[in-house]
């Protein structure tokens, strides 16, 4: 259970409304600014609010940080279930997970960049729920990576945990560097790259055969 962030107001859709302006106002300034230089206020500026009413719904500018990389998090949990309503597939599926996995990065590439520089600035038990939140996300990915190695798709996996995050890094990437990659490749190109790449290293002659009689292929599958 991630910890709870202080607010006054008792509305929670209102608290839910409000956080939703603040993370978008911070994450823009953070990833332009940086954390440390951005303001309360100049958030409060961006948000269209008072810096006073901010704080009826965070303490502090940690609080948002927390918030803002929360919400990638919840982004993987909440975009990738639903990605994959209805999917029976294993191969399909794991394509499917990485195609939105991908996605959410792009969404919100400032907010992920902001996870690697600035998630010591947070409080001790908020850093515990961060690292907790990306272990569940994770594990939408080598669910289906694991899915496929018990069907024969994939030849079996020495360590599950770190195949996963090659892949997650691989995703990561695209904001780590999408001031170059968007000037070489989209990001459909550079998704299809990812998944082409991990099925060549991955995929044993039966999950070829597999896959070469999957309708529209799953690599472009979205």
């Amino acid at each position: 259970m991630p910890p709870k962030v202080y607010t006054s107001v008792d509305d929670e859709k209102l608290v839910e409304k409000r956080r939703e302006q603040f993370v978008a106002a911070a994450s823009e300034l953070f990833g332009r600014n940086g954390f440390h230089t951005t303001t309360i206020k100049e958030i409060a500026q961006r948000a269209g609010v008072s810096a006073g009413l901010i704080y009826a719904y965070v303490k502090t500018k940690e609080d948002i940080l927390f918030l803002v990389l929360q919400s990638v998090l919840e982004g993987y949990a909440r975009e990738i279930p639903k990605a994959l309503e209805g999917m029976t597939d294993p191969l399909q599926r794991f394509c499917t997970a990485v195609r939105t996995y991908c996605e959410v990065v792009a969404a919100k590439p400032d907010a992920t960049l902001l996870a690697y520089r600035e998630t010591k600035s947070l409080s001790s038990e908020q850093k515990a729920a961060i690292k907790d939140m990306e272990l569940a996300s994770n594990r939408l990915i080598s669910d289906c990576i694991d899915a496929c190695i018990r069907a024969g798709y994939f030849r079996p996996a020495k360590n599950l945990e770190l195949l996963t995050y090659r892949i997650v890094l691989l995703a990561h990437g695209w904001a780590l560097k999408a001031w170059r990659f968007r000037e070489i490749v989209s990001l459909d190109e550079y998704i299809a790259e990812e998944i082409d790449m991990f099925l060549h290293a991955m995929m044993t002659d039966a999950g070829w055969n597999h896959f070469r009689g999957m309708p529209g292929r799953a690599v472009n599958t979205k």
